[in-house]
């Protein structure tokens, strides 16, 4: 088969709005799922189980739960229910509700790797327990999981496609329609390949350069 690449001059427009949609649900929903992490994180600390367990088992049924049905649940039960979002913002907050649970136990290795030390020294000061938090340790294990939570922004970043089956037209949604438009498969999927490999290898290099910053 011949390489055409006329295809591609025509896709390229559509792959550019492709990539910034991949790029918005992907800096979105990275944001929403380290804090929301945090926060779960935290909440399973607190010494009430009547907090652990709700947020155990929420947590739990989210994990355990394939990512694409909780896009279906998001975008079509929530209507019915009289909450009503685009679909850019539901699979955002899809994705990074999903993600919050695995960067939650994330948090919770970097928290528990503080050094005990720490926690005791923060009493002798006679810290504040908010200030022990914020000042203390926090900035340690934020500075110790750097690298596990790049790795789940590589695994958000192929996900994103999943956000077709809910009328998101990212990179792959965009290909897909081009495809079925012009019927010409190979030029546009295969600019879609490359273009992940290249924007999952600079967000690899940026993760270095952000870790090798805190490690100083």
């Amino acid at each position: 088969m011949k390489w055409d690449w006329g295809a591609v001059r025509d896709f390229m427009p559509h792959f550019w709005d492709g990539l910034l949609v991949t790029l918005q649900a992907l800096a979105l929903g990275s944001l929403i799922s380290f804090a929301l992490g945090l926060v779960w994180a935290l909440l399973m600390r607190t010494p009430s189980r009547w907090v652990r367990w709700p947020v155990g088992a929420v947590t739990e049924f989210v994990r355990d739960t394939p990512l694409l049905v909780q896009l279906f649940f998001l975008f079509y039960v929530l209507p019915e229910w009289g909450l009503t979002f685009s679909a850019l913002t539901t699979g955002v907050f899809a994705i990074g509700l999903h993600y919050s649970t695995y960067t939650m136990q994330v948090y919770r290795a970097g928290i528990e790797a503080v050094p005990a030390g720490q926690w005791e020294a923060a009493t002798a000061l006679n810290l504040p327990r908010r200030r022990t938090w914020t000042a203390v340790i926090l900035p340690q294990a934020i500075r110790r999981v750097v690298p596990a939570l790049g790795n789940y922004v590589i695994s958000m970043l192929k996900d994103t496609p999943l956000l077709m089956a809910i009328t998101v037209l990212e990179m792959l949604g965009q290909a897909r329609l081009f495809s079925q438009q012009h019927f010409q498969f190979t030029e546009p999927l295969t600019v879609i390949g490359v273009a992940f490999v290249l924007v999952s290898y600079l967000a690899s290099l940026l993760l270095r350069a952000l870790e090798r910053r805190l490690v100083r």
